[in-house]
């Protein structure tokens, strides 16, 4: 954690969380976390991924081809020095064979949704984080996260799984048991950061995640609907380190302010937040934003609206989030020529989401210059696109609007 801008705390209603313990300005890099465990979300039964097995580097053409390699088990990797450092690490022959055998001998788990596939990866990552390193798979454990009755039932069919295939050594320094791998899950289930694919111009907006990470430090940021912070990866382009997350502030904030970001877009309706809030974190979102969008005359509507989409969600999911993208759209659109009293935080959309068709990422400035000036170039934290803030004048001062009053 950067020296002496976050402190860790308890906060009434929301557990635990990140504060300031001195003022920030906008741009400033308050935290670089390195992930304590990282692993693919490709589904298993995949064979031709696009990604280094170690560092998920997107692989090139010419790396595919030539200097690519491959594990015993034909895990692709960017080069034969990331294979090496696998091999010292994150990819032992334990869990190599584990992978191996799961993807070619559990044909009841590649039955199941791509998510449980995915979670399977997550447990055979999280087991040889326990043989790797110990202290490290403290952490994770120590990370928020209690197992529900969905956890529960996933972890049976998982555990038995891994149980017939490919249980872990039994230098395992912890039990290796079906409390801890539903245990294990719920920690997976709260504080996964996503490593999102490349962003152009054919993901219309729908980007997919190349693989999963936990973070240690970044993992107590609590959520926001108006977050004052957002994280930034630059896994293809970052010359080391390159699977760490950046997290920047988005305008300038008080000392004893708790830093926030968001879990998702901003750009999703009052509804849609408060359900996917509920339904992958257990809460009910109650920050500013929402404690005005819930007066809103429409909200009801809103909440019948929500209830048709969920039914339908399954059969119609793509085409339930582009209707979610246009509609969110136009209100974004509308609330520019609106004063306060109907969408007080339009300015926020006005200033700090990315204009990018169908990309509705966030905005946050280049950091300070070395003087301590503002930055007046902000990057969008999803397509990385940078544009020049007409919000800031040369001197690096904003404008009179401030997200603190």
């Amino acid at each position: 954690m950067s020296s002496g801008f976050l402190r860790r705390t308890e906060i009434e209603g929301r557990g635990r969380g990140l504060v300031t313990s001195q003022p920030l300005k906008a741009g400033e890099i308050v935290l670089r976390d390195s992930p304590i465990l990282l692993y693919s979300a490709l589904p298993l039964i995949n064979q031709s991924s696009v990604y280094c097995s170690n560092c998920f580097r997107t692989l090139s053409s010419s790396s595919s081809s030539s200097s690519s390699s491959s594990c015993s088990h034909h895990h692709v990797f960017c080069s034969q020095n990331c294979l090496s450092a696998a091999l010292a690490s994150s990819h032992s022959p334990w869990l190599c064979q584990a992978l191996s055998r799961l993807r070619d001998c559990a044909p009841l788990l590649l039955e199941q949704p791509v998510e449980q596939q995915v979670q399977a990866r997550f447990l055979v990552a999280a087991y040889h984080l326990a043989l790797y390193s110990p202290s490290q798979f403290q952490i994770l454990l120590s990370l928020e996260g209690a197992p529900d009755a969905t956890d529960t039932a996933t972890a049976q069919l998982l555990h038995s799984l891994i149980s017939s295939l490919c249980p872990p050594p039994s230098t395992l320094p912890v039990p290796f048991s079906l409390e801890l791998t539903a245990a294990l899950l719920a920690k997976d289930k709260l504080n996964a950061f996503g490593l999102m694919e490349p962003c152009s111009s054919h993901n219309s907006g729908q980007r997919s995640v190349r693989a999963y990470g936990i973070y240690p430090n970044a993992s107590f940021f609590n959520h926001d609907c108006l977050p004052n912070a957002c994280r930034f990866d630059y896994v293809d382009t970052a010359p080391d380190h390159n699977t760490d997350i950046v997290v920047r502030m988005i305008h300038d904030v008080p000392q004893g302010r708790e830093i926030c970001l968001s879990y998702f877009p901003v750009n999703e309706n009052y509804a849609s937040r408060q359900r996917r809030l509920m339904e992958d974190y257990g809460f009910t979102c109650h920050c500013d934003r929402c404690n005005v969008e819930a007066n809103w005359s429409d909200h009801e509507n809103d909440n019948d609206d929500d209830e048709d989409l969920v039914q339908e969600e399954e059969e119609e999911e793509e085409e339930e989030e582009e209707m979610m993208d246009e509609d969110n759209h136009d209100q974004m659109e509308s609330s520019k020529g609106q004063g306060d009293t109907d969408f007080p935080h339009a300015y926020f959309f006005i200033r700090y989401m990315c204009d990018r068709e169908n990309c509705w990422g966030t905005l946050a400035p280049l950091p300070p210059k070395d003087d301590g000036t503002a930055s007046n170039i902000m990057e969008c934290n999803v397509c990385g696109n940078l544009k020049d803030d007409q919000m800031t004048d040369a001197s690096g001062v904003e404008d009179e609007h401030s997200m603190d009053d």
